[in-house]
């Protein structure tokens, strides 16, 4: 009987069970067959959960039972109940799940990475994906991931790895900054720079023929920086290109040159321990590099 000092009024799960088939079935011995019991253990455990409830859930008839007013009333919630816990165990654990793990720059993650995920989801409903940002080479070492995003010349890469893109630098900026000055003008503007591997403003300006630019005014230690910066009309930026065509198509920013700086090294998918699984290899890499 639950009284008032009680603070769990919950019968035990088992009960509940057989609870809810034998109100679904309104037959003790189909409930006992469904459930592997006795149709003695059946009717045992719903004495036992009536006394919990201090209730009649079922009326005892010559040829069955029928579920009483309070039977009825409290089936459907025991019900649903069960539904859900099947729902989930079934979403989480009935179809098996491939988690990967990739690291790279942050720049790679946000601009190139995440506006993929959607289709790498769809071509793969199960994957798991971690993104872990590396901020310096010896990162890598220390994330240990399925998959790395690697800046490197062709000629350092070995086996298991596939090309995302070469690195194409342009100058732009924000239309709002453009706007202060004519176009011709644009390297009146301020600079800003990125450290790092990449080539540079002296780089642009010695392949293209122009004189160097002034000193930047600002220097930020990864692309993603520089570029958010940029957009919020600080100064120019040599862009990479693939990572900011969206920008530029949109008109959030401002190809100022039809002059590239075209690297020799670029972006590498590459994983370095046992390769993945075939499938999921080729979903990664064909969404990764598209």
């Amino acid at each position: 009987m639950i009284t008032g000092e009680e603070t769990d009024p919950l019968p035990p799960l088992e009960w509940l069970r057989v609870f809810e088939a034998a109100g679904r079935h309104q037959n003790f011995t189909a409930a006992a067959n469904e459930l592997g019991l006795t149709q003695a253990a059946v009717s045992q455990r719903m004495k036992n959960l009536e006394a919990h409830l201090d209730t009649h859930l079922f009326l005892r008839l010559a040829r069955g039972v029928e579920l009483t007013a309070d039977g009825e009333a409290y089936l459907p919630h025991v019900k649903s109940s069960f539904d859900a816990m099947r729902r989930g165990t079934s979403d989480l654990f009935a179809s098996p799940r491939t988690k990967i793990t990739i690291a790279a720059p942050a720049s790679i993650a946000a601009l190139w990475i995440a506006p993929r995920l959607k289709k790498l989801k769809t071509a793969y409903p199960s994957l798991q994906v971690s993104l872990s940002s590396v901020h310096r080479p010896t990162d890598f070492d220390a994330v240990k991931a399925d998959l790395e995003v690697r800046f490197e010349s062709e000629r350092g890469q070995k086996n298991n790895a596939v090309q995302l893109f070469i690195e194409t630098l342009v100058p732009a900026c924000s239309p709002d900054l453009l706007a202060t000055t004519l176009k011709s003008n644009w390297q009146q503007l301020p600079f800003i720079a990125v450290s790092g591997p990449r080539d540079g403003w002296h780089e642009w300006s010695v392949a293209n023929g122009h004189a160097p630019v002034a000193q930047p005014s600002f220097r930020f230690d990864s692309i993603i920086a520089a570029q958010e910066a940029a957009l919020c009309g600080a100064g120019v930026f040599l862009a990479s290109l693939p990572l900011a065509r969206d920008a530029i198509n949109s008109g959030a920013l401002v190809r100022l040159s039809e002059q590239p700086l075209v690297m020799n090294a670029g972006y590498w998918l590459t994983w370095p321990g046992l390769k993945l699984l075939q499938s999921v290899e080729d979903a990664v890499v064909s969404t990764l590099t598209s």
